[in-house]
């Protein structure tokens, strides 16, 4: 007896993929049938998950070296995965990174400030405004990664968190503007996942803060952008909470 995998004949456009929640998506979602486009700046890292991604599954993973804080690179990658593929039907909006740990709003570098900007507002801005046309042909889901950041009030912060809380008022606010063409919108929270995130301005990553399972794990977050991403219209994952369950403990 042959099972059609859920995401059979679909193909899904993943930034941020060279590692961590990307990286566990890509993987996630090719194991559901889908044929993934990984993007990210990094080509090596991106060659090595494309390679496992073939090998364990019988899915294509194209590999897009890509800066989506350049509008001309995104607009290459998005046409080539439709050249490739020849259509999209999911966008995983992944790509972020976070301000140093050791400065404030008074104290943080304007390059610093204007850097992470560029990959979280406008990377995302750029991606979406890209991919609308061809999820619109598909009737297919954006999922947009925010955060716990986005909202709660984050003291320690405040630039990366006001990046999550524009990710996440821009994503329910496309979903009233896009519903009627049948394009799903969906936003994942995760809460502290053990990743590479914090590399560009910190000295520690979350990799070196958190031992194995002591907070998510990337995989659990690809998992569940690989459910949303199998809803079908008219249903959609409006929002996913994905914490680990001491978060609110001593709060």
């Amino acid at each position: 007896m042959t099972t059609t995998l859920p995401l059979a004949g679909k193909s899904a456009f993943v930034t941020g993929a060279s590692a961590g929640i990307g990286e566990a998506a890509a993987e996630a979602l090719a194991a559901q049938g889908a044929n993934v486009a990984l993007v990210a700046r990094r080509e090596a890292e991106l060659e090595s998950i494309a390679d496992r991604i073939e090998a364990e599954t019988d899915q294509t993973a194209l590999v897009l070296p890509t800066d989506v804080s350049d509008p001309d690179a995104v607009a290459d990658a998005v046409n080539e995965t439709v050249d490739a593929f020849g259509k999209r039907d999911v966008l995983v909006n992944n790509a972020g990174i976070a301000t140093g740990s050791d400065v404030t709003v008074e104290t943080m570098p304007l390059e610093q400030y204007r850097t992470v900007m560029s990959v979280n507002v406008d990377g995302v801005f750029l991606v979406t405004q890209a991919a609308i046309p061809h999820l619109r042909e598909t009737s297919g889901i954006a999922i947009f990664v925010g955060s716990f950041a986005g909202q709660f009030p984050r003291p320690g912060a405040p630039i990366y968190a006001a990046t999550k809380w524009w990710t996440r008022g821009f994503a329910h606010s496309l979903a009233g503007a896009l519903g009627p063409d049948e394009i799903g919108v969906t936003v994942i929270n995760p809460s502290e996942v053990r990743t590479e995130f914090g590399k560009e301005f910190r000295d520690q990553t979350s990799e070196d803060r958190y031992e194995p399972n002591e907070v998510t794990e990337p995989d659990a977050i690809g998992d569940a952008i690989a459910f949303a991403a199998q809803q079908e219209p008219p249903n959609v994952v409006s929002e996913l909470d994905l914490y680990r369950r001491d978060k609110f403990a001593g709060l």
